[in-house]
């Protein structure tokens, strides 16, 4: 199996190469990019022979953006079809256990909220409506036997039913006064301002079309920092288990704990099921109901950073927690249980590779992935090494693959055809010794390349920092729009990113900018003595998020630089602190609250080093964005004018920490090459 993968992917990147060198081939234009089809999650039905996926196609005019859910066989033979026709999109989507039945939500015309739909493969036809919920249903999970299904939806505190808030909502309706009134912690959440709601669960039974809330006996409701993690049926069919935290309304002095609990789908008390001072975030069983699989973290309020470990206990006695693949090391993105094993999608060093990992002793091995393009949104059949998942890399958008035993089966094959008439090139990956530390590169090289030119290089920063520049397909900043015909790009893993091991991601504490930033600055430096095309005379860096915070420490601690673009970025960390929907982890990363004079409050917050900002900048940034408020663009575009240095602010109304609407990204794209082609001539 692993000999005949190798070949398929020399085959891939061989094919890639020589598409590269061919003439005529055109450089990856925004237009091209949008026109790409976006292929969702697969699910493959229980006997393997089936996989559904959404399969998304979005125009610049909003109003066309389309969104079907897609079918086909499993083994390839059948070219994929069409399923669903109507304009609102599904989601969701699951197979029945044992029968040829769909299951999504969507929100389609005369819906006041997402609803539950059926769609029976075996007697045809349109998919039918058979819910009517009007809080809406979300995360829908249905049991085993196929009859009930588990979902959450958001209450007013105290109201239970759907009648009874829907009326409290029309009531609110009336109230001629707007204001927002807060007693707790936190009050925003990325672009939403958060309401007193609550996440419950309920059941809906598809017999009887019966609804019932599961949380009307719980005390956990009553707390003031409640709010609803996951949720998955119990082996028993008969009770749900879930994560909840009780004390999300402290998160401004600490990090808040996710525990365990059971409870009856009738109703009744919860039970709590372990107290070990975990901060779990997911719980499920493996398919024969003996093991409790979950993912959580040592509680640590010292650490900026924590990766979720993967543990196993024994049902129902939640006895002999063990933890399973301890020596991986590697965040896990994703997973689904079979009754022996695990198949997870793992973040390894810039890539995300599928790990088969036995239940019983935690050892692993990978199933699929290596060095090139990542695996992810695994989904198991009911049939011993019968899957679906996506394959996508920098150079290849998602698309869906079935593995079948021994042998790859392409699925979707949305865009094959549209891409090849682009060059568009694999990522080169190269290593960087910094402060004694090796630090991972990749290197684009722009379309129509010539081995014979100088081309000026863009340094690209990847936000999170706890994120990581993967070879796999992005939208917002895709390296190849960026290049062009024009530009050579270096995307730089620093300290602080993941899939090097928690303590590299963990290390960025106390450090956020001058230690990541030298990491970025050498691996820039190293690239330009290995790549002779790069015209070192000519950079520039830019980035969004925590990447817009590193390139304005670029702004205050360097003139390496011909210029820089800052989208969402912090200026002022003490600012950042106070107007970010996230305290807590702010006041980690430097050391105490920023009224404590540490030494990184003290050093390493670009705002106090505005006397030697000199470098043209782009400011960019979304009206909404509550991750990285707007109050710290404005404060840096006062600085740049109060210093006279050449910049340029766009603020987009409708955005919020992504700029996300396509004429608004291909106006975005449009400025940031406009801010380059004019330094870096």
């Amino acid at each position: 199996m692993n000999k005949l993968l190798s070949l398929y992917f020399l085959l891939v990147f061989s094919v890639s190469l020589t598409l590269a060198q061919q003439p005529g081939l055109k450089p990856l234009s925004h237009e091209a990019m949008m026109s790409i089809k976006r292929i969702g999650t697969p699910k493959i039905s229980p006997d393997g022979k089936w996989v559904i996926y959404s399969q998304q196609t979005v125009s610049y005019d909003a109003e066309s953006n389309q969104s079907d859910l897609w079918l086909a066989s499993a083994d390839g033979l059948q070219a994929p079809r069409k399923i669903t026709q109507t304009k609102a999109g599904e989601d969701n989507y699951f197979w029945h256990p044992t029968e040829k039945k769909i299951f999504f939500t969507a929100k389609r015309e005369g819906d006041e909220s997402p609803q539950l739909y059926v769609l029976d493969l075996s007697s045809g036809g349109d998919a039918q409506r058979i819910s009517n919920f009007s809080l809406g249903i979300s995360s829908p999970k249905m049991n085993a036997e196929g009859n009930k299904i588990l979902f959450s939806a958001k209450v007013y505190p105290g109201l239970f039913t759907d009648s009874l808030n829907k009326k409290l909502a029309e009531e609110k309706k009336k109230i001629k006064y707007k204001a927002r009134v807060y007693t707790t912690f936190p009050i925003r959440y990325f672009d939403t301002w958060l309401d007193e709601k609550q996440s419950h669960v309920f059941v809906l039974d598809l017999i009887s079309q019966k609804v019932q809330n599961v949380f009307t006996g719980i005390s956990l409701i009553l707390s003031k920092g409640f709010q609803l993690g996951s949720f998955s049926w119990a082996p028993d069919q008969q009770s749900l288990v879930f994560t909840a935290t009780t004390d999300l309304h402290t998160t401004a002095y600490q990090n808040s704990i996710s525990k365990i609990y059971q409870v009856n789908i009738q109703g009744g008390k919860e039970k709590l099921l372990i107290d070990d001072q975990g901060d779990y975030s997911s719980i499920d069983f493996s398919k024969d109901g003996k093991y409790a699989i979950a993912l959580g973290a040592p509680l640590n309020q010292t650490r900026f950073y924590q990766m979720n470990h993967l543990y196993r206990f024994s049902w129902p006695e939640m006895s002999n927690k063990t933890e399973l693949v301890s020596t991986l090391d590697r965040p896990i993105n994703q997973m689904e249980i079979s009754k022996e094993y695990i198949l997870a999608s793992v973040e390894d060093q810039g890539v995300d590779r599928l790990f088969k990992i036995a239940i019983q002793d935690g050892s692993y091995q990978a199933v699929l992935g290596g060095k090139q393009g990542s695996f992810n949104q695994v989904s198991l059949s009911n049939q011993e090494n019968v899957f679906a998942y996506q394959y996508n890399s920098m150079s290849s958008p998602a698309e869906v693959f079935v593995h079948q035993v021994d042998k790859k089966v392409a699925i979707s094959n949305a865009n094959q055809a549209m891409l090849k008439n682009y060059d568009v090139k694999d990522p080169e990956e190269f290593w960087t010794v910094s402060r004694g530390k090796k630090i991972r590169s990749f290197l684009i090289k722009p379309a129509s390349f010539d081995p014979s030119k100088k081309y000026p290089l863009f340094v690209l920063m990847h936000g999170g920092p706890a994120s990581s520049f993967k070879d796999a397909y992005g939208y917002r900043w895709n390296p190849h729009v960026l290049a062009g015909t024009e530009y050579v790009i270096v995307m730089t893993d620093y300290t602080g990113s993941i899939g090097y091991g928690e303590k590299f991601a963990q290390d960025i504490q106390l450090d956020p900018f001058k230690g990541p930033g030298q990491e970025i600055l050498d691996a820039a430096n190293d690239a330009i003595k290995r790549y002779s095309f790069i015209d070192g005379s000519r950079q520039a860096a830019g980035g969004a998020s925590y990447g817009g915070h590193l390139a304005n420490w670029m702004q205050a601690s360097t003139s390496h630089f011909k210029c820089l673009i800052s989208h969402a970025g912090l200026v002022n960390s003490e600012a950042q602190w106070g107007t970010s929907d996230f305290v807590y982890s702010r006041e980690l990363m430097n050391g105490g609250a920023p009224w404590v004079p540490t030494k990184t409050w003290k050093e390493q917050n670009p705002m106090r080093y505005a006397a030697n900002f000199k470098t043209p900048i782009l400011l960019t940034v979304g009206e909404n964005d509550f991750r990285v408020p707007i109050n710290n663009t404005l404060e840096n575009w006062s600085i740049l004018q109060r210093q006279k240095v050449p910049s340029k602010l766009i603020v987009f109304p409708e955005e919020n920490h992504w700029v996300l609407k396509a004429e608004n990204s291909r106006f975005h794209y449009q400025e940031i090459r406009n801010w380059l082609a004019t330094y870096l001539k």
